[in-house]
């Protein structure tokens, strides 16, 4: 359990980083434009989803072909080599295929940890585990604004080339902690049965199962509508709103993952209290919506309350460690790391048509508009999802497809 969270905080300390750094990274690079650097920075989180999109249907395969243990380290290695590569960029290009790289190896970390975890937990109190490793993660992020100078009060911030530096010894210095780490047992067990283990496509050849795997995956989809598009993007959404100065994006990623810790362990303790995973979906898919009224409300008041929302819409967005338990928890062993490493990463690729639409609707609309259709599209299918979600509250996870 602490490899995974600790595995997890190095993986959002690099997943998050991109976002506090991307404005002055690509003024260093010479894109000092703010719709060049709105278009670039569109381009470069891109390549960092396709490759987490690549990376998930990879690192999924092979957990439950290989091994768990075998994921967790070897996406660790990954992604901290291409954070050292990644403070060395004098081009966008290469900026974008340490991002492609990066995303590759951020993609196994999640799943892997957290099947592990799931697997090696009592049935009854699963979700605390996998709510620590998820807690201690979003600390990554404080960590990484910190680092990168999203608060200046506390810490004025170091350069962003050697932020991608300590990222990437960080991951380094973790791959020390696999000694004496252990594989699964569910895991042995599987191998030595004559079935099927890590097709993709398998989770598709059933109706049951695709509708599973779905509807898991709608339901994640809201978290990084909020934060990949509400908060990456709230310089151009606060500059439209009517603040000036515009907000900045590293305090505003701040504050988000602030409200995503405490929303993780409200959600898991809620989980774990009403023995029901489908009801807390239910509760933070609401206050989600709430929380996103009062950002396009409240938060053009003053800078003051839209990093306060900004900490709102993190909390109503802090399922993530729900959503990942359940994605393994409705699955058999041997095509539970695939669908646990795969699900979150179509979530998070999910960026890539919601940017896509977000920027499309913004030359025509506006950024508010764009930002409001594309919002409504994603928690309205979560909201069809999660009609018909099967519970997964203490399942016995011992089975396969």
């Amino acid at each position: 359990m602490l490899v995974a969270a600790l595995g997890y905080f190095v993986d959002i300390y690099d997943l998050i980083l991109f976002g506090m750094v991307r404005v002055k990274s690509l003024a260093d690079l010479g894109i000092t434009a703010t719709p060049d650097q709105t278009s670039t920075g569109l381009f470069l989180l891109n390549m960092q989803m396709i490759g987490m999109l690549l990376g998930g249907l990879l690192w999924g395969m092979l957990g439950d072909r290989r091994g768990r243990l075998s994921v967790l380290f070897g996406s660790i290695a990954t992604y901290s080599l291409a954070n050292l590569a990644n403070g060395m960029v004098t081009t966008v290009d290469q900026y974008a295929i340490c991002r492609l790289i990066a995303g590759i190896g951020l993609a196994g970390e999640l799943g892997a940890g957290i099947t592990l975890v799931a697997e090696l937990m009592p049935k009854h109190s699963r979700g605390w585990g996998t709510t620590l490793v998820a807690l201690v993660g979003m600390c990554g992020c404080l960590v990484a604004a910190i680092i990168s100078g999203a608060i200046p009060q506390l810490f004025g911030g170091v350069h962003w080339r050697t932020a991608y530096y300590i990222g990437g010894g960080l991951g380094i210095a973790l791959l020390g902690l696999r000694v004496g780490v252990v594989e699964s047992g569910m895991f042995h067990r599987v191998t030595a049965h004559a079935v099927t283990r890590g097709n993709f496509l398998a989770l598709f050849t059933s109706r049951a199962r695709a509708r599973r795997y779905i509807s898991i995956i709608l339901v994640g989809v809201p978290i990084w509508f909020v934060i990949g598009i509400l908060v990456m993007f709230c310089k151009e959404l606060g500059g439209a709103l009517g603040l000036n100065p515009v907000p900045r994006v590293p305090t505003a990623l701040f504050f988000c993952y602030l409200g995503l810790a405490f929303g993780d362990v409200v959600a898991g303790a809620l989980s774990q209290a009403w023995q029901s995973r489908k009801r807390a979906f239910g509760v933070f898919l609401g206050f989600s919506v709430v929380a996103i009224a009062l950002y396009f409300t409240v938060g053009p008041s003053s800078h003051t309350w839209f990093y306060v929302c900004c900490f709102v819409l993190g909390l109503g967005a802090g399922y993530w460690a729900l959503f990942v338990t359940s994605a393994s928890e409705l699955f058999g062993t041997n095509m539970r790391a695939t669908a646990t490493t795969t699900a979150p990463n179509f979530v998070r690729g999910a960026v890539v048509p919601m940017s896509i639409g977000f920027e499309a609707l913004a030359r025509t609309q506006g950024v508010v508009v764009a930002a409001l259709v594309v919002g409504a599209v994603c928690f309205a299918l979560a909201a069809v999802a999660l009609l018909g979600f099967e519970e997964t509250f203490g399942r016995d996870l011992d089975f396969v497809e």
